[in-house]
């Protein structure tokens, strides 16, 4: 009776931990993808999800680099949803090649809609040109629920590597390709710019690769208890042929 007590423990936990690996880690507001090509431009998505078991995000209010900012900006509109896109007055004028740039997008807000418990809901805006002389961008982002709570999304990286408790949304950026077809379609992208920021971005498939990853590692986990019952169940037939 004790081998099978031992052989029920060590299928409970395993099943316990294929329940762990099918809960999704903690969410947190993101920009996917998150790395795009210096010098060129891109489409992002700022990926909100609602947090909150008794209140629905009501707001999102991204901050834009000033110190690196965008000469084109724009949003792709949200159907229930408000955006209000600030630009302002930059500490010193940036040189592009577009000639310098005193003003630019400092925040973009979307308002009005609603995030309920269990949902997210994802903002797109195409962007550019990015800088050439960084690695990355950060986008502080504050996340308004309806009961009053604001959580601020703005912390930096630990210097240990960890994770921060609020991190901000951020876009690495790596060197372009180099490939002639990269640079021809990077120069027609640059000359027709401000059109196609009029125009809006398309919609992208941004959740697949976290969707995918989710299903791997239920996968996984089910394979793991299917494993331990046949362990177990063999076990016991070679303990009743012995008796």
């Amino acid at each position: 009776m004790s081998f099978v007590r031992r052989a029920a423990t060590v299928l409970a936990a395993a099943t316990a931990l294929t329940a762990a690996l099918a809960v999704p880690a903690l969410a947190h507001v993101s920009i996917n993808p998150g790395t795009a090509e210096q010098g060129g431009f891109t489409k992002v998505a700022f990926r909100v999800p609602n947090e909150r078991d008794n209140a629905s995000t009501t707001k999102v209010q991204v901050s834009f680099p000033t110190d690196h900012p965008l000469a084109f900006v724009s949003v792709k509109p949200v159907p229930g949803w408000d955006v209000k896109v600030t630009e302002g007055k930059l500490p010193k004028p940036v040189k592009t090649e577009y000639g310098d740039l005193e003003e630019a997008v400092t925040t973009v807000v979307w308002s009005g809609g609603k995030i309920n418990p269990g949902e997210f809901q994802e903002f797109e805006v195409s962007m550019g040109q990015l800088p050439t002389d960084v690695d990355s961008l950060t986008f502080p982002t504050k996340q308004t629920y309806s009961g009053g709570e604001v959580v601020d999304w703005a912390d930096a990286p630990k210097a240990d590597g960890t994770e921060a408790e609020h991190p901000a949304p951020t876009l690495k950026l790596v060197p372009a390709s180099g490939d002639d077809d990269h640079h021809s379609a990077a120069s027609a992208s640059a000359s027709a710019t401000p059109a196609a920021a009029a125009a809006g971005p398309s919609v992208a498939p941004v959740a697949a690769a976290s969707t995918s990853d989710g299903t791997a590692r239920l996968l996984g986990g089910a394979g793991l208890v299917v494993g331990v019952i046949g362990v177990v169940v063999g076990a016991l037939g070679l303990r009743r042929r012995a008796a």
